[in-house]
């Protein structure tokens, strides 16, 4: 894991910039070896700030070791319209791929979680943002099939800006065809937990995402579809201290647990528990 990445420093080239192995926390402005943050998952021990992390890292700290499975890894995205703005989308697909070695913002596969089997869905924001694109949309699709078929749970960690705008059409219709799919999945009685983690914003969080028979989310998450500028324009009003957080929501009824990143695969493991307990 690219320790860099996440926490958002460099390795620095003079005496006079600070030392590559500390961290400073954007919440607590704390500053930390960066070891002592790894520990804790990318939680900050000064205040309980989540750090950003990626896929791969996520589904160590959800799926039971060594279980799980990749699927679909094989799919990749084409670009459809040929669209362009100061970057082709042919080229941003490139960076996406040179930066995190995977052609989609999602990981979908089998596993265990507690020794009850999942089908596990995880985005990655490095890879565009973390956008909903026809891949994407096409690898949560299969990941509920699989639950149907193998009569397992879905849970899937959202992490995302929202649609991808450069298949726009294409990447609106993921919404709805991911919604069908969990109808259906719900019409066999089978659970899905939503984890909602920071981002979790536009077409996502308008869709599949807020969808949960159970919606988790991890501590100060930004949750929401536009953004709180655009929303304050539009409606000319101050929005509450704390608008679009996931203690907010939570405050507000809109998820149903707000779970610290270390006790998340417990959480989810007792839900799906409950809910497969007559499966």
């Amino acid at each position: 894991m690219n320790l860099g990445s996440i926490f958002g420093f460099k390795k620095q080239s003079s005496r006079s910039e600070a030392p590559s192995h500390w961290v400073k926390c954007p919440k607590c402005q704390a500053l930390m070896y960066y070891k002592e943050v790894e520990a804790l998952n990318s939680v900050c021990p000064k205040c309980n700030n989540h750090f950003r992390i990626d896929a791969k890292k996520r589904i160590e700290l959800l799926a039971d070791e060594g279980s799980f499975e990749e699927k679909d890894a094989s799919l990749s995205p084409n670009d459809p319209l040929k669209f362009v703005d100061k970057k082709s989308y042919k080229k941003r697909l490139e960076e996406g791929k040179a930066k995190t070695g995977r052609t989609s913002s999602v990981i979908s596969g089998s596993c265990s979680i507690n020794n009850i089997p999942t089908e596990l869905v995880v985005f990655d924001f490095s890879f565009m943002g973390g956008s909903l694109g026809s891949v994407e949309g096409e690898k949560i699709v299969r990941a509920i099939n699989r639950a149907i078929e193998n009569r397992s749970g879905l849970v899937i960690v959202s992490a995302s800006g929202g649609a991808r705008m450069q298949e726009s059409t294409f990447s609106l219709m993921q919404m709805s065809k991911t919604s069908a799919a969990l109808k259906k999945l719900a019409n066999e009685k089978l659970p899905y937990i939503s984890v909602l983690t920071d981002p979790t914003m536009g077409g996502v969080s308008a869709s599949f995402a807020m969808l949960g028979d159970i919606i988790i989310a991890e501590p100060n998450s930004l949750i929401g579809f536009a953004g709180q500028r655009v929303i304050k324009q539009t409606i000319g009003a101050d929005l509450p201290e704390g608008f679009q957080r996931a203690e907010f929501l939570l405050e507000h009824g809109l998820i149903d647990k707000v779970v610290d990143r270390n006790e998340m695969k417990e959480s989810i493991a007792n839900f799906l528990k409950l809910f497969l307990k007559d499966k």
